[in-house]
């Protein structure tokens, strides 16, 4: 076995191993790299390097702004009013309270751009009221937490923005167009699956449509929702930077938040920062050891020689593009969304884009394919939190996920192989 066959099976082997040793993944990507090195002989202060490296870019300068974003508003007294706003919209649906669910993550998404940040402020809300209105607890936890996913299509994301950099600089003002449609997909699809599970239980529905209430709820959540449109238009429009409007839109929450919903104070923006803070910094220590690994995987031609082996196994484009989903929703069971946009973007783009898949489409599958991962044991986080907020064995609550891990399989078929769900909207805007 040549030295770079060695080295490629220390820096793999090594964090492979820790990973299933449960290692916090910063740490795993780090030391895993470290090996590597002292193996090769190279000398440690290349770490400091990548590290530092990763982290000096202008378009990354926009996650830290979305994280506060999301939180400022999360915290202001958003989630009572879109989850009304949602109620009004399809409330009177058989299976009512889970469309509601799905829709006010829709909703909401596009303020925190966060999975688990949505399970936690409106499972916290929703499943106790869907549990005293009759929906098992199960099922209720289960619409809730495949819902959060969507925020995770839906811009502003900063997991998007992530992606962005990590492709090379793709537009991100595109991919935030290109989230709208899968997510609405998405949406669609889950409530298809809500509306079979609740006939076939008899779910209660809720009260009838009015079109006075609707019009009145849209105007309270005018100002929540006026947030997603300074983000997007204002970067799709050329008139602010991704990070400039991220910016924008962080005093625009503040004033929101504090002034118009009033559900903070001063002392309450300060416990926001605060975990905006935590949030953050575990971010850029994932973003910044990722750099490491990604230095470590070119100099080993690891790209190269699994693009070889993948195109090797097939080249049919079909089962290329299936091999591709499939690889994602495996790291997925077992690694965290950020550092598996960081380190498998470099290494299946290129293969993606070989059989004709946009890299703003690809975009969209490997966000979809990371949500699910989020649902799915053993590192599930937003499996976790869900079943911790409802109080219900995880066990039931992924069996209870069954169906609606089908509806989102379907999704991502369909915008694997329809590019126009991604890419439609996107050239439409220009």
């Amino acid at each position: 076995m040549s030295a770079e066959s060695l080295a490629i099976l220390v820096l793999l082997g090594s964090f492979f191993i820790m990973i299933f040793l449960r290692f916090p993944i910063a740490y795993a990507v780090a030391l895993s790299s470290l090996f590597c090195l002292l193996y090769q002989g190279l000398p440690l202060t290349t770490i400091c390097q990548q590290m530092v490296k990763g982290i000096s870019s202008f378009s990354l300068m926009a996650v830290p702004f979305f994280i506060t974003m999301g939180c400022l508003m999360g915290s202001g007294g958003i989630s009572e009013k879109l989850i009304a706003l949602a109620n009004a919209c399809v409330g009177w649906m058989r299976g009512g309270m889970a469309m509601v669910n799905i829709v006010a993550s829709y909703f909401f998404g596009g303020i925190s751009g966060s999975a688990s940040a949505d399970t936690a402020s409106l499972g916290t809300i929703l499943i106790p009221m869907m549990v005293e209105q009759g929906y098992d607890d199960d099922f209720s936890t289960a619409v809730t937490i495949t819902s959060s996913c969507e925020g995770l299509l839906v811009p502003p994301s900063h997991n998007m923005v992530i992606y962005a950099t990590t492709a090379g600089g793709i537009s991100v003002g595109s991919l935030f167009l290109a989230g709208y449609i899968p997510g609405a997909l998405l949406a669609l699809s889950l409530m298809i699956g809500s509306y079979i599970i609740s006939v076939k239980r008899n779910y209660p529905k809720g009260e009838k449509f009015s079109l006075k209430n609707l019009l009145k709820q849209l105007s309270i959540s005018f100002w929540a929702l006026a947030a997603v449109l300074i983000v997007v238009f204002g970067v799709v429009g050329g008139v602010f930077t991704a990070t400039e409007s991220a910016a924008i839109a962080v005093i625009y929450s503040l004033i929101v938040s504090v002034f118009i919903y009033k559900g903070l104070d001063w002392k309450g923006v300060w416990r926001v920062l605060g975990d905006c803070v935590d949030t953050l910094s575990i971010v850029l220590i994932l973003i910044s050891t990722s750099s490491i690994f990604g230095y470590c995987l070119t100099r080993l031609h690891v790209p190269e020689l699994a693009a070889n082996w993948i195109i090797g196994v097939t080249d049919n484009p079909i089962l290329l593009a299936l091999l591709l989903n499939l690889i994602l929703l495996v790291l997925g069971c077992i690694m965290d969304m950020a550092p598996i946009i960081l380190i498998a973007t470099p290494i299946l783009l290129p293969i993606a884009t070989s059989i004709g898949i946009d890299p703003i489409q690809f975009g969209i599958m490997v966000v979809l394919n990371c949500g699910i991962g989020l649902l799915t044991p053993p590192v599930g986080a937003v499996l976790f939190i869900g079943s911790a907020i409802a109080k219900v064995p995880m066990e039931r609550v992924v069996k209870a996920t069954l169906p609606f891990y089908v509806c989102m399989i379907i999704t991502l078929l369909l915008i694997t192989f329809i590019p126009a769900i991604s890419l439609w909207l996107p050239a439409v805007l220009g």
